[in-house]
């Protein structure tokens, strides 16, 4: 059976994690960046996220400190992680190709003259 697809606040966590590890307000913004301003993760929802993509072995706790007498940790993404956003953004992609083309659109937004 296939996986199911990634719900989007995963999807944006994981993306945002790809190429840098990043404690939770920084995740709370890149998600915000990534999204184009889409979306907005609150701490309860980032959070709640965090602990189940850490039990499920896709982010890992990168390192802890204390900051302003609060603990911070840093996130990471685990390599199951990153085999997992990768599948998933070539599922994505294929999809939104297949959309594009069904649509008669250039890549680049041109109509295609060939439809009618």
């Amino acid at each position: 059976m296939a996986e199911q697809p990634l719900r989007e606040p995963t999807l944006l966590l994981l993306t945002a994690l790809a190429d840098a590890p990043r404690h939770g307000y920084a995740l709370m913004q890149e998600v915000e960046k990534i999204s184009r301003g889409r979306v907005r993760m609150r701490a309860g929802t980032l959070y709640g996220a965090l602990d189940r993509l850490l039990k499920q072995g896709l982010v890992r706790v990168e390192s802890e400190e204390i900051v302003d007498s609060r603990m911070r940790r840093t996130y990471a993404l685990t390599d199951a992680g990153s085999v997992l956003l990768a599948a998933e953004a070539e599922r994505l992609r294929a999809t939104a190709d297949e959309a594009v083309r069904r649509l008669g659109v250039a890549h680049d937004g041109v109509q295609n003259q060939t439809r009618a």
